[in-house]
């Protein structure tokens, strides 16, 4: 561990460096403008990235004592430093893992029952449905939907006092990520993100919504009563959301019309309410303080196209758009002609105009923590399947654990997944604390990283039995690809919020 220290301490001071020069190359870098040096700041913020998740593994496995994370440890701070270790601490991990040790995941009672409780359900009633839901492109069914209100999943981040599980005087993001994180592991599409949504909204309305719009819309998510969507990027503009488009017009007496299109608007069909960021100020000089957040009530749809036309003719349709994976609740493109929509759900009310960019970003860094968590179960899926694979197949003569390459990947699957996790639960501390917005972009920009490799390996591991989908790694590959592009992307994150944050500080 002290070696890891060490090399924690060096990498750090690269990194240091590094923004340093960037940020004084230029006199206009010292005003954090990543656009000028697109490539060498998107290198330095996924080594921020990677420098964060190894000193969190690194503090657990001090904490934990256990021999497994100390090699973890050792091999996560050894990446970030741009070295490498012995492959002794690759084979003596896998070891471990293949003899059964478990990734202590360092929780406290009440977390850890709260792991307990939704492993059961995400066992016995998520992973049958899993796989027939990802082939046949089907919706998520609603006794799925059912079991998980009764449990209080769509309230878990909404304070008692509005219904949820919260407790008042204590906010607790950790419970999220652990359910979010077991729901992810039996299947990311039908369970692990059903609850992003509802935590994006209920995030806005508790930063900047009225009291009389939580007390009204807050306990009917946080009981499962209504389904909620998010519709933010639009076709022309994706993640630049300080150009979104869809016009919003006070009509005489107060209420809004809303006219033009979203797209990749998940479960818009079977939504109820949907949050949609539009464009209140029409002069285009106003970018995001022109942009204010509404709630839209609709009917609930369950088919691939949806149509609803108001009373006094305002209309709204969907379509849902093929992917590859993250299925079980589609992704819509809406068209809104002319929607109507009530002056009480301008979230904030008038003191809300123009303040949408702000509440959405509020609610997205809660989107982010959780896809970081969402990330972490498919990573624990994946090994789990790849260990008992490797356990049980047999190539050239004996298992293919026994091989030193089969050893070096799954030490590396697991220290990634491991570093993940500890990343993931130090921010949810940090949104606890109302601190992490740029931490909630760090830890989703590794995470969803590392989901993919961990899934790729999962899948190269089982050979060609991996591209068949009676096995479920080939869904664990399909669904980590949109982890990097959905809730922030890749690209978006490391440039805009990562880099510019540590340009920001080391130009001082």
């Amino acid at each position: 561990m002290s070696d890891a220290a060490t090399l924690l301490e060096q990498a750090q001071s690269a990194i240091r460096a590094a923004a340093r020069r960037l940020a004084h190359e230029r006199t206009a870098l010292a005003g954090a403008d990543p656009d000028r040096e697109q490539v060498r700041c998107y290198r330095l913020a996924l080594e921020a990235a990677a420098l964060a998740a190894a000193r969190a593994l690194c503090a657990h496995a001090r904490e934990d004592g256990g021999e497994l994370l100390a090699l973890l440890a050792a091999i996560g701070a050894a990446e970030a430093a741009g070295g490498e270790r012995p492959f002794a601490e690759h084979e003596r991990a896998a070891a471990l893992l293949l003899a059964g040790t478990p990734l202590p995941a360092g929780l406290d009672d009440e977390h850890r029952i709260m792991r307990e409780t939704f492993r059961r359900l995400a066992d016995e009633h998520v992973a049958p449905l899993a796989e027939r839901i990802h082939r046949q492109d089907l919706l998520v069914p609603e006794e799925l939907i059912a079991r998980l209100a009764a449990l209080g999943c769509f309230g878990l981040s909404i304070p008692q006092r509005y219904g949820g599980l919260q407790d008042d005087a204590r906010p607790d993001s950790l419970g999220m990520v652990v359910v979010t994180e077991e729901l992810s592991r039996a299947s990311l599409g039908a369970a692990g993100s059903l609850i992003t949504r509802p935590e994006i909204l209920a995030k806005a309305l508790l930063k900047g919504g009225t009291e009389e719009q939580r007390r009204r819309l807050l306990p009917p998510i946080a009981a499962g009563e209504k389904m909620v969507a998010v519709c933010v990027t639009e076709p022309d503009h994706g993640s630049d959301v300080a150009n979104l488009q869809l016009a919003a017009r006070r009509e005489p007496g107060g209420d809004w019309r809303l006219d033009g299109v979203k797209t990749w608007a998940t479960f818009a069909g079977r939504a109820e309410w949907l949050m949609v960021l539009a464009r209140t100020d029409p002069d285009p000089a106003a970018r995001h303080r022109g942009l204010s957040l509404f709630v839209a009530d609709k009917p609930a749809f369950r088919g691939r196209d949806f149509e609803h036309t108001q009373p006094g003719g305002g209309r709204i349709a969907g379509r849902a758009i093929a992917t590859i994976g993250y299925r079980g609740m589609h992704s819509y493109e809406v068209v809104f002609q002319g929607y109507r929509v009530p002056a009480c759900n301008l979230v904030g009310g008038e003191a809300g105009l123009g303040k949408g960019f702000y509440l959405q970003m509020e609610g997205f860094a809660g989107g982010r923590l959780q896809t970081a968590a969402r990330a972490c179960g498919l990573m624990e899926a994946a090994l789990e399947a790849a260990l008992a694979y490797c356990r049980e197949r047999r190539a050239f003569g004996r298992p293919l654990g026994q091989f030193q390459l089969s050893r070096y990947k799954l030490a590396r699957m697991a220290m990634l997944l491991a570093a993940s996790r500890r990343l993931a639960y130090e921010v949810a501390g940090l949104l606890d604390r109302g601190q992490g917005q740029m931490e909630a972009s760090l830890v989703k920009l590794f995470a969803s990283r590392a989901a993919e490799y961990v899934t790729h390996q999962a899948q190269q591991l089982h050979g060609g039995m991996g591209y068949a989908e009676e096995f479920a790694v080939s869904r664990y590959f399909l669904d980590a690809r949109v982890l990097p592009i959905f809730e922030g992307a890749e690209e978006v994150l490391a440039l805009k919020v990562v880099a510019r944050a540590l340009l920001k500080e080391n130009a001082r």
